[in-house]
């Protein structure tokens, strides 16, 4: 069971799964531009932005609740460049004070714990950022972008290696996929696909998305 809904903090998403008993079915997620901060079985960690799937396994019975950052917000709140965090799982008692982690850790109620603290880190957003990741998944080319935002190429690559992990280009291709895999699993031909994604062709989509994914689309969708 997944269930996932609006965060009262900006860009954010809060979400919780229960592994449902005598289920061991493989679960891959894919990168989507976005960290998480997790609490899973009593257990509190971020997961940083991804470049490629993450596979898991989780044991029948196993609960999660999180907060999904988006718009590159979640660096601010966890206190180190996202770019720390790509492609790793860290306890979030490395960056934050082990009692308040001990405290969300016990909760009753973990995604209201969560949100509470991350309410009391909140930085705010970057408006530059915002508009890079609206425009990333709008396919604007990263040239315009940095000139709508007032930024050089240099700055707005420095800029979202600190709130995403990784620079514009990255995080194109990230979104890209996921529009994707979207398009894909509402029953859209592969081929329209590619073409309404922004990929110069279907053997273009098949690469990207093995890859990132690990797997081919139609695996994927399986």
């Amino acid at each position: 069971m997944y269930e996932e809904w609006t965060s009262p903090l900006p860009y954010v998403v809060a979400w919780r799964s229960v592994t449902p008993p005598g289920e061991h079915r493989v679960k891959r997620i894919l990168p989507d531009g976005c960290l998480d901060l997790i609490w899973h079985d009593g257990h509190v960690f971020v997961a940083g932005p991804d470049t490629t799937a993450q596979i898991g396994r989780p044991p029948p019975g196993s609960r999660y609740a999180a907060l999904r950052f988006g718009a590159g917000t979640g660096a601010g709140v966890l206190g180190v460049p996202a770019s720390e965090l790509v492609d790793r799982q860290v306890p979030l008692d490395a960056l934050w004070p082990a009692a308040e982690v001990r405290a969300i850790a016990q909760a009753d109620d973990p995604v209201a714990a969560l949100t509470a603290a991350a309410g009391r880190r909140w930085q705010g957003t970057d408006p530059a950022m915002v508009a890079l990741a609206g425009a990333v998944l709008a396919g604007v080319p990263v040239g315009a972008v940095a000139e709508r935002c007032g930024l050089s190429p240099r700055q707005l690559q420095r800029r979202s290696n600190t709130a995403f992990g990784y620079g514009p280009k990255t995080l194109h291709r990230i979104l890209r996929m996921q529009r994707a895999v979207t398009m894909a699993r509402a029953g859209r031909p592969f081929a329209a696909v590619s073409a309404d994604a922004g990929y110069a062709d279907q053997a273009h989509l098949a690469r990207e998305v093995r890859a990132m994914a690990g797997v081919p689309l139609s695996e994927l969708l399986r």
